[in-house]
């Protein structure tokens, strides 16, 4: 097989100017989770001039960076071409895998954040959480929260502990997208199937 017919039938992504290798196989929990979310996503959207994408979908921010997010919202119609999207999605979704997770929280966020989009979530479906980032007004990410998912028995634990206990931790069980006032995710939505 030709090297090009390798690139051809491989998902391949281009970072800073370098082709890599996609992960050939996500884990059931990596699509269990951008599947809920992005479903969260479309239901919202449905009627809207805004636009929900999952996996599979190029974007390509410049010349040396084209990706493919695992979920992403694009509210501009205007960049949305037949073969990907052409400039910054307005909120775009990562999903960590093993062989990722460095161009996710590296390369690919400094990327996604030079190229203006608005909102960028990293989600860890080992640890179960989400980390939200929110351009601020000097064109950076800023980290916005961490929003950790408890299970019922967990919850159940955590207020039972006395105020004044290293412990206690505060619990979030909804995420407020930053783009629209009233588009809330539930973080059981997110990770209900995620053991």
């Amino acid at each position: 097989m030709a090297y090009d017919d390798i690139f051809a039938k491989t998902k391949t992504e281009l970072i800073d100017g370098k082709i890599v290798m996609m992960s050939p196989r996500p884990r059931i929990s990596h699509n269990r989770v951008c599947t809920a979310i992005s479903r969260e996503f479309s239901s919202y959207l449905k009627g809207k001039p805004y636009e929900a994408f999952s996996d599979g979908v190029d974007v390509f921010l410049d010349e040396k960076n084209r990706f493919i997010p695992d979920v992403m919202i694009v509210c501009n119609r205007d960049i949305i071409h037949d073969d990907g999207i052409y400039g910054a999605p307005d909120l775009v979704v990562e999903v960590l895998s093993p062989t990722t997770v460095r161009f996710d929280r590296g390369k690919k966020k400094d990327a996604y954040e030079k190229a203006g989009v608005k909102e960028y979530w990293i989600v860890d479906t080992f640890s179960r959480f989400v980390e939200v980032y929110l351009l601020n007004e000097n064109g950076r990410f800023e980290l916005d929260n961490i929003y950790y998912y408890y299970d019922r028995e967990e919850k159940a634990k955590i207020n039972a502990l006395p105020e004044n206990s290293k412990d206690k931790v505060e619990i979030y069980d909804e995420i407020k997208i930053s783009l629209y006032d009233d588009l809330v995710i539930n973080l059981d939505d997110i990770f209900e199937r995620i053991h």
